[in-house]
């Protein structure tokens, strides 16, 4: 799998740190890891299993040892931690950065950087945001749509009706994500995020008319940056030769890196009305989540109906 990194300066930006060493061009480094360390045991001298790549984070337990240790050995293990050219070492609760730290890191070349946030809240921001920012990804052909909370992924082959699909449901009071490419990301192993690139978000492209600007024709409440993609709705050409799934009492599935989504496969043909299916798809996929099931329920009541005769 590729491997995916973030400018130091963007992290400084989102998460809004101090640089007190503003002489050490940040723009060159490079960050690779969502976790962060807390170098307590290397403040004692322990370097076994030492993850060097990691963000180095100082709290409040951190700080005291260093000031219980004394200034000359503070400077010394905090030396040797630099030397392992870390991408950076950030204090938590705007803790006062000793000079003598700041002048090594300058010789080091290692950037020291501060928050005021308390040192766990910051931890768990920094994750979320780097779990989202250096997750693995791929690029899909579809059409990302929030329709009532949930993201739906409508595919298909090129011309078959997404966008038409999209633009009806963007009249009916639902949000586009993305149309013709979705960016799709792993930031967990249960939950997949879709954006746009950059260049066609808000664009919807329509055979006949051209190019639309969604967020200027129906207002910013109309688009979103982001969705989870929950449901994927794939529109195909009606083929009387197949059989289609009628019930839905067993659920179909399409994978995306490693993770697996609920799938449905759409017949089109003339007179089907694709917003208003994509609608209920996405408020019975939402009653499933809420613990009904309708399909579950209409063979309760065959089965009951016939035990009964």
């Amino acid at each position: 799998m590729a491997e995916y990194t973030v400018d130091l300066t963007k992290i400084i930006e989102t998460m809004k740190l101090e640089n007190c060493t503003p002489n050490i061009n940040v723009g060159e480094i490079k960050v690779s890891k969502t976790d962060i360390n807390r170098p307590a045991l290397q403040l004692t001298g322990y370097y076994d299993f030492f993850d060097s790549n990691r963000m180095q984070v100082i709290g409040q337990v951190e700080y005291t040892y260093m000031e219980k240790i004394g200034k000359e050995k503070s400077k010394e293990m905090m030396k040797r931690i630099m030397e392992y050219k870390v991408p950076c070492i950030i204090f938590c609760r705007s803790l006062e950065v000793p000079e003598e730290i700041i002048e090594i890191a300058n010789e080091q070349k290692v950037p020291i950087l501060r928050t005021e946030k308390t040192t766990s809240a910051f931890v768990a921001e920094v994750i979320r945001w780097l779990n989202v920012e250096l997750a693995q990804r791929m690029t899909v052909h579809g059409v990302l749509v929030d329709v009532y909370g949930e993201g739906l992924l409508i595919m298909g082959e090129s011309g078959i009706g997404k966008s038409e699909a999209a633009l009806e449901l963007i009249k009916r009071g639902h949000r586009l994500v993305s149309d013709d490419v979705v960016e799709i990301r792993r930031v967990s192993d249960i939950t997949l995020i879709g954006t746009a690139p950059d260049i066609t978000r808000h664009f919807i492209e329509l055979r006949g008319i051209g190019i639309i600007d969604v967020k200027n024709l129906f207002g910013v409440e109309s688009v979103k940056n982001t969705q989870s993609i929950d449901l994927v709705i794939k529109l195909e050409e009606w083929n009387k030769e197949r059989e289609y799934d009628r019930l839905g009492l067993e659920e179909e599935y399409t994978e995306f890196l490693g993770n697996k989504v609920v799938c449905h496969s759409i017949p089109i043909r003339p007179g089907r009305n694709l917003a208003v299916i994509c609608e209920a798809a996405a408020v019975n996929y939402r009653q499933k989540k809420m613990g009904y099931n309708a399909a579950q329920e209409i063979y309760n009541r065959v089965t009951n109906n016939i035990m009964n005769k």
